[in-house]
């Protein structure tokens, strides 16, 4: 039986649910969302004239980038914003690949992976995470079989998508840290309406793929 693109979107999430509550498997798909996440910091840091110092991921899917120089509301505000986007962009591109494409893809993310590693790894968890999801992305490109790369992109995406939508959440803890006061320190806005604008940017995200997905 084939599934339309509804109920394969579907099937992912259910499945990206599941993950989400298996200890050990789901570590490289949270730190797959953590990578994602610092790098946007670290790439809207560059694209605003500033450098990155160091990238870190820790064993329990945090995560830190260290930047300096650059505009401080874009990097603030890229993170959260930027692993949704990424998800986005990853399930939409993937959607309409050839196997070659997809393969570029995938090669794409293992590189940027790998440049991470050469030039902004500086902590020993941070390598091992790198190089276990360097070993996990670069082995569906051993595959032959197309709809193996495929399932494993969209998963991806779609689990990023969703730890997108919960992880701003996490920030209402009344700590007064992370992005959120930051951005509430720099706006005089308070951490809340930071918090549930990332909520509503990764929950666009998810309803995009979806509605485009009825489409087809």
């Amino acid at each position: 039986m084939t599934l339309t693109s509804r109920q394969q979107l579907g099937f992912f999430i259910v499945l990206a649910f599941i993950i989400d509550y298996l200890p050990i498997i789901n570590l490289p798909f949270l730190w797959s969302e953590t990578f994602f996440h610092e790098i946007s910091h670290g790439l809207a840091a560059l694209l605003t004239g500033g450098t990155v110092h160091k990238i870190s991921l820790n064993f329990n899917g945090s995560g830190l980038c260290v930047t300096r120089g650059g505009t401080r509301f874009v990097v603030a505000f890229s993170g959260y914003a930027g692993s949704a986007l990424w998800g986005l962009l990853i399930y939409r591109i993937a959607g309409s690949l050839s196997p070659a494409r997809a393969t570029l893809m995938v090669g794409i993310m293992v590189s940027m992976l790998a440049l991470t590693l050469l030039l902004w790894a500086r902590d020993l968890s941070t390598i091992i995470i790198l190089l276990v999801l360097l070993l996990i992305y670069a082995t569906p490109l051993y595959k032959t079989v197309w709809f193996k790369l495929k399932f494993f992109i969209q998963l991806l995406a779609v689990f990023i998508m969703l730890d997108a939508i919960r992880s701003p959440l996490y920030l209402l803890d009344g700590r007064d840290l992370g992005d959120g006061a930051n951005l509430s320190q720099l706006t005089w806005l308070p951490e809340f309406f930071w918090v549930a604008l990332w909520f509503v940017i990764a929950l666009a995200c998810l309803y995009s793929v979806w509605g485009a997905a009825h489409k087809r």
